[in-house]
C-alpha cells in the first residue's frame, strides 16, 4: 500500500476524520476525536502507527519484523508497522480495522 491507498482506506471509515496537530510531517486519522492511525509522511520506507490489543502487538512483533513497538506511542498498546513489502495489503487493511475496532468502540 502507498501513502494514497492507506489514506482513502483510513478515510472511508465511519466517523473518520484526518488532520496535522503534530506539525506538516505527520497525518492523523482518527474516529470521534480518538487516534486510531498515525503516518509519517517522510518516512522512507512508509510506516504507520496503529493501537492494537496488547498480547496481540506482542505476537505481531514477534512474527514480523516489519512491526515494532510504537515509535512515540504507548508500546503496549500501539505498534509501528514498516512498509516494506513483507505484509500483504490484506494484512496492512485488517491492522488498520483492529485500531479503527478498538477505538472506534470506546465511550
Amino acid at each position: 500500500m502507498n501513502i494514497e491507498e492507506i489514506r482513502d482506506y483510513a478515510l472511508a471509515k465511519a466517523d473518520a476524520e484526518e488532520g496535522m496537530p503534530f506539525g506538516n510531517e505527520t497525518l492523523v486519522f482518527k474516529v470521534r476525536g480518538k487516534l486510531f492511525l498515525l503516518m509519517g509522511l517522510d518516512n522512507d520506507p512508509l510506516q504507520f502507527n496503529v493501537k492494537c490489543d496488547p498480547a496481540r502487538a506482542i505476537e505481531l512483533r514477534e512474527e514480523y519484523d516489519c512491526v515494532i513497538p510504537g515509535y512515540h506511542m504507548n508500546k503496549k498498546h500501539w505498534n509501528t508497522v514498516i512498509i516494506d513489502g513483507t505484509l500483504t495489503k490484506k494484512q496492512l487493511k485488517e491492522m488498520i480495522d483492529h485500531s479503527y475496532a478498538l477505538v472506534a468502540k470506546r465511550k
